[in-house]
């Protein structure tokens, strides 16, 4: 059954880094446009960044321009946040997202979503 996976969340203090991978099984991640979202306790869950399957297309929602970074390693099947000076609102689960179409990616209706892994920031 194709699915992706996240990792790499913990316990950070403000201004620390952590970087989020989301790895995939039976989907090469090369073939699609890539979402990662957030969801704080209280609230909905909101979209982060995106790219496209191609990589000439790469967008942050504004709270994280400067400071987030989506990326790819296609030798690894792996798409990564890498997320620095973090801060307490940064604390949320966050998702990946996969789906072939970027469109559905920015309108968070994409194919294959993860189970999230947990982001917290201490202040």
């Amino acid at each position: 059954q194709a699915q992706v996976a996240e990792s790499g969340g913990g316990l950070v203090q403000a201004g620390g880094s952590l970087t989020l991978s989301c790895t995939a099984s039976e989907l090469t991640l090369s073939d699609y446009s890539m979402g990662w979202f957030r969801q704080a306790p209280g609230k909905e869950r909101e979209w982060v960044a995106a790219t496209d399957f191609r990589n000439t297309t790469t967008t942050y929602t504004d709270s994280v321009k400067g400071r987030f970074t989506i990326s790819r390693d296609n030798a690894k099947n792996t798409v990564y946040l890498q997320m620095n000076n973090l801060k307490p609102e940064d604390t949320a689960m966050y998702y990946c997202l996969a789906d072939r179409s970027y469109i559905k990616i920015r309108a968070a209706v994409g194919a294959f979503w993860g189970q999230g892994t947990q982001v917290t920031v201490s202040s």
